[in-house]
């Protein structure tokens, strides 16, 4: 059979440990007997980043704008014990903040549901949407530790030279310090972003901060969000009978405690991070969740929620096979691959897509899992396979 052909590339991001090694089992088993796959390659791993001081992920970053579609791997932010590791010259920053800081976009993650895997949680009947703010805040911060007492203070100089100064502590003694800053461009597109992809899902908007603490940074937030509702979606979501709600982020864990699910929760970029896993995994699995950012001009990257596994990858070195969940880095693929479809108007390669998916899917139906899924599993599982004896399986699906 020939293979399915491609108009244009993806820009491919290669990754870290277990994740990177599945990467490469995934495309000689699941892509390319099926697919004349054209992808522009980056690698990001942890080493080739250092080495080249970040210029790969920078250039990975504008691929992904000129190509239109991305599709990333699982990545290594590297800290003290990881400089050690790999011998890096220096700690790197997380590339899937400059990634996000270049594409000015917004993560939207979704739970991949089976119907023999239930949520943790038993009020959740229908899978919640993450919307995760993708610039700024922690991941885009200015931060040092001070070895003594003095005074630390937050300063601004505009174009005019005018000065503001706030006084943040009276240090006593040792400690750190840490700034941080978004932009009212960055949150209106975050905002619109989240109402047109709710749109999209017909369903509900939550977004939640913390202004009665944070009053002016958080409280930016709330103002810009209810003012681009009001001004561009208000009549839309009242003909589609959607609404909109903004509450205090604590209030809004307890009530996603009791809801039912099937709303999309929008959250600043660090409750995104801490939400959005949490989610996952009262779903099922970090692996069972589908993550694609998308930018305010209409690019996409579709990743792997999760991180590079790297007990697993230990001791995959040392010989063993581990039962990996391989299923967001499947759907990281399978979603690149449909956008790439719908913009370059080839059915084929849709549907080759969906088909790929549902293979996955049944497969895990059929009672056919990998290990992380075996808890939550009901009935349980007929068997319990390693990743590559999984991907193989879904290859035989898909034969």
């Amino acid at each position: 059979m020939a293979k399915i052909q491609m108009k244009n590339a993806i820009a491919e991001l290669d990754g870290d440990e277990m994740t990177r090694v599945l990467w490469a089992v995934i495309k000689e088993k699941l892509l390319t007997p099926y697919i004349d796959l054209k992808t522009e390659y980056y690698d990001l791993g942890l080493k080739a980043r250092d080495d080249s001081d970040d210029a790969i992920t920078y250039e990975a970053a504008e691929a992904i704008k000129r190509l239109g579609v991305g599709v990333k791997c699982a990545t290594i932010t590297s800290n003290a014990a990881r400089m050690a590791e790999y011998n890096l010259k220096q700690l790197t920053p997380s590339p899937n903040g400059i990634i996000r800081s270049v594409l000015d976009g917004t993560v939207f993650r979704k739970p991949i549901q089976v119907k023999n895997v239930q949520p943790a949680v038993k009020s959740w009947k229908k899978p919640f949407i993450m919307g995760r703010h993708a610039y700024g805040d922690v991941y885009k911060n200015c931060e040092m530790y001070v070895d003594g007492p003095g005074k630390a203070e937050l300063v601004f100089t505009g174009a005019d030279g005018k000065e503001i100064r706030k006084t943040i502590m009276e240090m006593k003694g040792p400690g750190v310090l840490q700034g941080m800053h978004n932009t009212d461009k960055s949150i209106e597109s975050f905002a619109r972003c989240c109402f047109r992809y709710a749109l999209d899902e017909k369903v509900d908007v939550w977004f939640a901060t913390k202004d009665t603490i944070s009053k002016t940074y958080d409280g930016r937030f709330k103002e810009l969000f209810q003012k681009i509702f009001d001004a561009e979606f208000k009549a839309d979501f009242e003909k589609a009978g959607l609404t909109y709600f903004y509450t205090l982020i604590d209030d809004a864990v307890a009530r996603v405690m009791k809801s039912e699910g099937g709303i999309l929760w929008a959250c600043k970029n660090y409750d995104g991070d801490v939400m959005s896993d949490m989610v996952a995994s009262a779903s099922g699995s970090l692996s069972m969740m589908t993550s694609v950012l998308v930018s305010p001009d209409g690019k996409f990257e579709y990743e792997a929620a999760h991180g590079t596994v790297q007990r697993h990858y230990y001791r995959y070195l040392k010989g063993e096979k581990t039962s990996t969940n391989p299923v967001a880095l499947i759907f990281a693929w399978t979603g690149a691959l449909a956008k790439r479809a719908e913009l370059d108007d080839t059915p084929e390669l849709g549907a080759f897509a969906k088909k790929l998916e549902k293979a996955t899917l049944d497969l895990i139906e059929s009672g056919v899992m990998t290990g992380d899924l075996k808890a939550l599993a009901d009935p349980a599982p007929k068997e319990i396979l390693n990743s590559w004896d999984f991907i193989d399986a879904i290859a035989a699906k898909l034969n």
